[in-house]
């Protein structure tokens, strides 16, 4: 296959079929009909020799070729982005423009209310978005645009993604004041027969965590689950639960709710959280000022623009 035979508008419509897996959502983001698509479509299958998407009923699920395809020629794509809008320029002062960010409720938590308060300092029109680090297609949002930055600890984001690291941190034991553990240290048998309640954060680096603690031997008891960090506070302002939690959530939490850390008995591995955006707006002005705000305010040492 030679590059002339390929027409660019085809991938186009290739990378938005891998986001959104419906040709009637394909139709409406390009501004074409659904016969366009499904012609498109069609010129692809010849083109390639695969049938690259089949219809189900979650949608136009991609082949296995596809998703070979795939993280190459939303690469290519992203390139040609960048070039052909090197010039642009992003004046925070005066935009109207609103940012989705990729982040747990921990994130939320830790980061935006510095982020905000900046935000409405240096940029006022500027608004912002949060979706979960966890969402099914976060790597395909990511590529088509939707999601400008993710923020975590997100081993899934790999080859087409910068990142930078923000800081790293290590987990700790969180419990109410007064609490029969609350002494100078925690040893690793009290911990283990203390009742505990953990977070289930699917599609989080947080998992490994919960998979050494719950391998151990012996094993903590677990008598609550919850699908968030959010709660966590709450939950231990008023019962003798104990929770593992990073350090800097546990930071956020102490004050407001009357809660104590201590180190954790247990030897657990250091969280790397890191700022990832996709190689096709690193040179993006309007998402470089971003990433470089979040930097910023919150990388330890700080530092300049990426």
């Amino acid at each position: 296959m030679r590059l002339e035979d390929i027409d660019l508008n085809l991938l186009v419509v290739f990378n938005q079929l891998l986001t959104e897996r419906k040709v009637s959502k394909v139709a409406e983001n390009l501004g074409l009909g659904q016969p366009a698509v499904s012609n498109a479509l069609a010129r692809l299958r010849k083109l390639f020799d695969d049938e690259l998407f089949l219809r189900t009923a979650q949608g136009m699920q991609p082949t296995p070729y596809a998703e070979q395809l795939a993280e190459s020629i939303g690469y290519a794509l992203g390139m040609i982005h960048s070039a052909v809008n090197a010039r642009s320029t992003f004046d925070p002062a005066t935009s109207q423009r609103g940012f989705s960010i990729g982040m747990t409720d921990i994130g939320e938590i830790y980061f935006l209310p510095q982020l905000m308060q900046r935000i409405q300092q240096l940029a006022p029109g500027v608004t912002i978005s949060t979706v979960r680090n966890n969402a099914l297609h976060l790597r395909d949002a990511m590529e088509a645009g939707q999601i400008d930055l993710a923020i975590g600890l997100l081993p899934q984001l790999k080859a087409g993604f910068f990142q930078r690291r923000l800081f790293e941190q290590r987990y700790v034991c969180l419990f109410r004041q007064g609490h029969r553990l609350d002494l100078k240290r925690m040893k690793a048998g009290d911990f283990f027969a203390a009742e505990h309640v953990a977070v289930v954060s699917a599609g989080t680096g947080h998992g490994q965590v919960d998979e050494i603690l719950d391998n151990h031997s012996p094993r903590r008891r677990v008598t609550l689950q919850v699908p968030h960090f959010v709660a966590i506070g709450h939950i231990l302002q008023s019962t003798d639960l104990i929770a593992t939690v990073p350090e800097r959530l546990a930071e956020r939490m102490v004050q407001p709710f009357g809660l104590r850390q201590l180190p954790h008995p247990v030897d657990l591995p250091k969280i790397a959280i890191n700022l990832f955006w996709h190689a096709k707006y690193h040179k993006d002005p309007a998402n470089r000022w971003l990433r470089d705000l979040v930097f910023d305010l919150h990388a330890d040492g700080g530092g300049a623009g990426s």
